[in-house]
């Protein structure tokens, strides 16, 4: 079975299992299904279309979801706990995931010879000449737009760029993909001025799932074992977590709170790189810390002219061969001020996927 043959089998199955395959007479419409997942319904649209091909921890939810009627008992639809299914329904999760798993596995054998391996070999940041660039960068919020003088349209010195939320991210990063890539168009747009062109050209997200829903739905696509954690607040910095069950690890910032000032003393942050799900031509890159130091700190990992060099060669070396890693490391702050992370140092790296030998 070649990859477009994988592909549409897949896509049907997941189409059949929700329209009455799962149980007989019952159909549920994407957006039942995306709710009691937890996802936009553009991500269950795109595994229907073979648009994209879902990650296995969406397969996995495939499986627990259809095998038990208990997940449509009640209004709205949810997903049942893994230690909740009796014995018969974890039988049935078992088969429908094998068989699952091994439509995709078809997707995946067949696509292989058509994907990048170790997506660069150089400097991160060159890409192939005269092919798009798209730095997309987290908005803010009204709320906070709103207490910028010059934020407003309306007023006379009006800045536009006070409109994203990691600046100085976005400022550093600009400059050097440019000075890469000077025969490539580089485009830099908020989430919501996306058009289609954008989404098929190399994307590199800044900024995290809660002010970069691009981000969000790229961490749904693909095959990460790394969730985000949304930040309520600076009292709950949410984090970043690893592992299923009682092996989940929350890699959290550091913060100091003196009466209300929060102070921050250690930011988590998540570089990944890996073909686009949109077009695997070109790449996706996600620089997000779960504050907008951690972002600027995993950015100049690899534009510190003292770091640079160092941190893509080690890139290089430690996932050679393999289309797409990433690193959880650490940014520290001194005196309010970012230091660049140094990834040749186990201290800064918390976490590395895949594990290679």
């Amino acid at each position: 079975m070649n990859s477009a043959e994988g592909s549409a089998a897949l896509a049907q199955r997941l189409s059949d299992l929700r329209e009455g395959g799962g149980w007989p007479g019952r159909h549920i419409t994407q957006a039942e299904l995306a709710e009691a997942f937890g996802i936009s319904v553009p991500s269950i649209s795109s595994w229907e279309n073979q648009a994209a091909v879902p990650p296995r921890r969406r397969l996995e939810a495939y499986a627990t979801f259809f095998a038990t009627e208990r997940s449509v008992a009640e209004i709205p639809y949810r997903l049942i706990g893994y230690d909740q299914l009796t014995p018969e329904e974890l039988t049935r999760r078992g088969a429908l995931l094998r068989e699952l798993v091994g439509l995709r596995d078809n997707v995946q054998t067949g696509a292989s010879a058509a994907t990048t391996t170790t997506p660069f070999t150089g400097s991160p940041w060159q890409f192939t000449a005269d092919q798009n660039i798209t730095i997309v960068g987290s908005e803010l919020p009204v709320r906070l737009k709103a207490k910028l003088p010059n934020a407003d349209p309306g007023d006379p010195d009006f800045v536009d760029l006070y409109k994203y939320a990691d600046l100085d991210a976005m400022l550093e990063l600009h400059g050097h993909v440019r000075a890469a890539n000077p025969n490539s168009d580089v485009y830099v747009r908020t989430p919501a001025e996306l058009e289609p062109d954008h989404y098929t050209s190399h994307l590199i997200l800044l900024g995290g799932v809660d002010w970069n829903f691009v981000t969000k739905d790229l961490l749904d696509r693909v095959e990460l074992p790394v969730r985000q954690l949304a930040r309520p607040d600076v009292d709950n910095p949410g984090g970043f977590e690893v592992g299923e069950g009682e092996r989940v690890k929350l890699f959290a910032p550091k913060v100091r709170k003196v009466g209300d000032r929060v102070t921050l003393l250690e930011d988590v942050a998540l570089f990944y790189r890996a073909p686009n799900p949109f077009n695997e031509k070109r790449t996706v890159t996600i620089c997000n810390g779960m504050f907008g130091r951690g972002t600027y700190g995993v950015v100049r990992a690899l534009t510190d002219a003292r770091f640079r060099d160092r941190n893509a060669k080690y890139l290089g070396d430690r996932f050679s061969g393999v289309n797409q890693f990433s690193i959880i490391s650490s940014v520290q702050i001194v005196a309010g001020r970012v230091l660049t992370p140094d990834w040749t140092k186990p201290k800064y790296n918390l976490h590395e996927w895949p594990v290679t030998e």
